[in-house]
């Protein structure tokens, strides 16, 4: 594992490492907060999943997490979105290939050999994570936006007992029935509907639901709201009878600055889920 970057912040530690992941078959890099206790001792984690477009550096310089979970001594995991560099596959628009991995694994040419990003998620991220910094793997929380909010409700939902909480800002609520997942689920998962059902939150909230606290919000304003569909999860939540908070909050848009006003209140949710006994 490589440093690229570590500088302090918050009175903790923001840095930022690639490793070589042989989960995907290429270099990787996220970004990792460590709070000050974690000097002391192993510290829970919030896993941050990011959008569309997005790298490791997004949620991290522009979300303003770190001073919260600094205050609550929580750790911040920022992976990147998708395998990256030469020889992995991508396609020139920008909601497919790198930038766009959809938290899945993926089982079609061109984008099998690389795109394994659900168990780099599930497994390697998290163990090397756990052997290389003071992270306790029994204590994890996770969140996202957007296409991370897709990504965090799913690997909720599809992983038992390993989180203890959920929440997504803006999150891809039902891409089975949306623009923004039927190209990709087909591309990547091909065009067997069967194989998509673990990776929409809305199907899967029907069958399993999440054992934990769940909290969502999307903005009235977001100008891709009709793509998102949070009224299908909601619907999926409501015949669950899952526990969950979900919240349209007036005039926001899909924007860092809608991330930003209510990330406090999203690492305060988790905090008590991760320091409940």
């Amino acid at each position: 594992m490589e440093t690229l970057s570590e500088n302090r912040a918050f009175g903790g530690t923001q840095g930022v490492y690639k490793h070589a992941s042989t989960t995907t078959q290429c270099d990787m890099t996220f970004g990792l907060f460590l709070p000050e206790e974690a000097r002391d001792g192993p510290v829970p984690v919030l896993w941050y999943l990011s959008g569309l477009t997005c790298t490791h550096d997004n949620a991290m310089t522009k979300a303003g997490a770190q001073t919260w979970a600094a205050e609550q001594g929580i750790a911040l995991v920022f992976p990147d979105t998708s395998p990256r560099g030469e020889g992995v596959a991508d396609d020139d628009v920008y909601d497919l290939g790198q930038g766009a991995g959809f938290y899945v694994n993926a089982t079609q040419a061109p984008w099998a050999p690389h795109f394994k990003m659900w168990d780099y998620l599930a497994e390697e991220l998290p163990a090397l994570l756990g052997e290389k910094f003071a992270i306790d793997l029994d204590r994890q929380a996770i969140t996202g936006h957007s296409m991370g909010g897709h990504g965090a409700l799913t690997l909720a939902m599809g992983l038992p007992g390993r989180f203890r909480s959920v929440s997504a800002f803006a999150p891809i609520c039902n891409p089975s029935a949306s623009d923004w997942g039927r190209k990709q689920l087909t591309a990547y998962l091909g065009e067997d509907e069967a194989a998509w059902a673990p990776h929409d939150a809305t199907l899967m909230m029907r069958e399993t639901g999440f054992d934990g606290p769940v909290l969502i919000d999307t903005g009235t304003s977001d100008q891709f709201i009709d793509l998102l569909q949070p009224e299908a999860l909601a619907q999926a939540i409501a015949k669950k009878r899952q526990e969950a908070t979900l919240r349209l909050q007036p005039g926001y848009d899909h924007s860092y600055f809608f991330v930003s006003s209510f990330i406090e209140e999203h690492i305060a949710f988790h905090a008590d889920a991760l320091y409940r006994d």
